[in-house]
């Protein structure tokens, strides 16, 4: 069954056992499936290349076979350095079709971040998009990696090297036991953990996320969200994927590029992080550039903080809803989104998606009451497997009966609506009060020449005080002095920064969120 075939009014209508039971073995069975059904409809674009779905089949099929002569077997690690490209996708397929992981990283990290994972998760061949990423290309000239040899069909170059001492892991049969991917992630805390998500969680998500968003082979998606970061991965390539619609890939985000696709290209779904948003607003009124975007169906939000100040200028020049969403790298991403057909005007993530459980505990380990802050613990089949390698942290992010302890802290309205107040690892406790960083920020970030804030504890004898980071637009003329005075009218005293620093950029992953644990280095 695919998405179009489910019932599209409302959340609570879609049968989660039914879709679960829909969803291929292995990731790898979603080329198969959409070209089926129409082998010449295109499935990816590139500047200057596209496949169709019948060209993508035989594009994985072959460089499995690539990969299976160079000794890759079931359970072995792959590790893929790409920005998003089409090899980059192909790779992701050829990797599951052959059993083994995908381990999906980022070519723009730097050498040193990039060999730490290579050296914790010991993969048997490191790929490199040599042609679509400058900074792939780099890490394979130190790795002296090879080039592999071209397939009938051109998707880019490649090269690899090879560790034929790599030790293999279990295969598991069932889907949700079985690794698909490797994502390593730096959370709050800076150092990488490798999370294990199963076919199973990124099949969910992806059938779950394009079903509430109505995905079908009518759609151009904008794929700018990195593939090798799961949001980009589980819902925006895989779920537009699995929905039929074509995936217009972009290595980086340039807010030119965004503008010039949604105006010409007929893309008509845009999902981003807040800071992609606030700067492609930024670029259009610095350049005095009209907005066109003739067949954009809806923009989503996601992966940090969403304030209304930008939802509501977003939603003035796009002229459709900025929908928002959660979720956490541990959960596949998604664990809530707000709904098509039930648009919020606040900056709520949105209603648990179907087939998830969430509850919000206090620190003595009890749920705390209806509306009330807690951390928000979630269970359901978009869970992880665990962290690569780490028993203990695994025990300690997930309960023996299921639960995900997400770290971060948030409440719950009567009608099932989620706010997210932070992460409990950055509340600032200021004089016995508690003080939310993303409140501050969205203060700071609803000042006209603010493109966006970050808000972190410091530590003072006795206490803790606020200190917040802003990046200003283009040309702007406000001090810091003048943001303190916006600050004073809008937050209780112990909320105000006790001290607000302007920098150029915000220091910021590849997705465009804010690294906060590099502002704390600054401090």
């Amino acid at each position: 069954m695919n998405p179009a075939q489910l019932p599209h009014d409302g959340a609570h209508e879609i049968d989660v056992a039914t879709l679960l039971a829909a969803l291929p073995d292995r990731i790898a069975g979603i080329p198969r499936l959409i070209a089926a059904r129409d082998p010449q409809h295109t499935a990816l674009i590139e500047d200057s290349r596209r496949l169709t779905r019948a060209q993508l089949v035989e594009a994985v099929d072959a460089v499995a076979g690539q990969l299976a002569a160079q000794g890759v077997r079931a359970g072995d690690r792959v590790m893929i350095v790409a920005e998003n490209s089409i090899v980059q996708i192909v790779l992701l397929f050829a990797v599951a079709q052959l059993d083994a992981w995908a381990l999906v990283s980022n070519a723009r990290l730097s050498a040193a971040e990039l060999d730490a994972i290579r050296a914790h998760a010991q993969p048997r061949v490191v790929a490199y998009a040599v042609e679509a990423s400058p900074d792939a290309r780099q890490h394979a000239g130190r790795h002296g990696a090879r080039p592999a040899q071209s397939i009938g069909i051109d998707i880019g170059e490649w090269a690899f090297t090879l560790d034929e001492t790599a030790q293999v892991e279990p295969v598991e049969l069932a889907s949700d036991r079985q690794c698909a991917a490797l994502i390593y992630t730096t959370g709050t805390t800076g150092s990488p953990k490798g999370v294990m998500l199963s076919h199973r969680n990124l099949l969910f998500i992806a059938a779950m996320s394009s079903t509430l968003r109505r995905v079908n082979a009518d759609d151009v998606v904008y794929a700018v969200l990195p593939i090798s970061h799961v949001y980009g991965l589980a819902s925006v390539c895989l779920g537009s994927l699995y929905a039929g619609a074509t995936l217009r890939l972009a290595p980086r985000y340039a807010p030119d590029a965004v503008r010039r696709a949604l105006a010409d290209e007929g893309v008509s779904i845009f999902q981003g992080v807040p800071a992609m948003h606030a700067k492609l607003l930024e670029y259009l009124q610095a350049q005095g550039l009209p907005w066109s975007a003739p067949r954009l169906r809806f923009a989503y939000s996601g992966g940090s903080p969403l304030d209304a100040a930008l939802k509501a200028r977003v939603e003035s020049v796009y002229r459709v809803v900025l929908h928002n969403g959660y979720g956490m790298t541990e959960s596949s991403p998604t664990v809530s989104q707000t709904m098509l057909e039930a648009p919020r005007a606040d900056c709520s993530v949105g209603q648990a998606i179907p087939g998830i459980e969430v509850r919000f505990v206090g620190l003595d380990g009890v749920d705390v009451a209806q509306g009330e802050v807690g951390e928000l613990w979630v269970r359901g089949p978009n869970v992880m497997l665990g962290y690569y390698r780490n028993p203990q942290q695994t025990q300690a992010a997930v309960t023996e009966d299921g639960w995900l302890k997400t770290g971060d802290l948030a409440r719950q309205d009567a009608d099932g609506a989620l706010h997210i107040a932070g992460r409990s690892k950055e509340l600032i406790i200021r004089s016995g009060f508690n003080v939310y960083p993303a409140e501050v920020e969205h203060v700071l970030n609803a000042h006209p020449e603010v493109v966006q804030s970050a808000v972190i504890g410091r530590a003072v004898e006795g206490n803790e005080e606020v200190v917040a980071f802003v990046e200003l637009a283009g040309g702007a003329r406000v001090t810091p002095a003048d943001l303190a005075v916006w600050c004073e009218a809008r937050l209780a005293p112990y909320k105000r920064p006790a001290e607000i620093k302007v920098l150029a950029a915000l220091p910021a992953a590849s997705t465009g969120k804010i690294l906060k644990h590099r502002l704390r280095d600054l401090i």
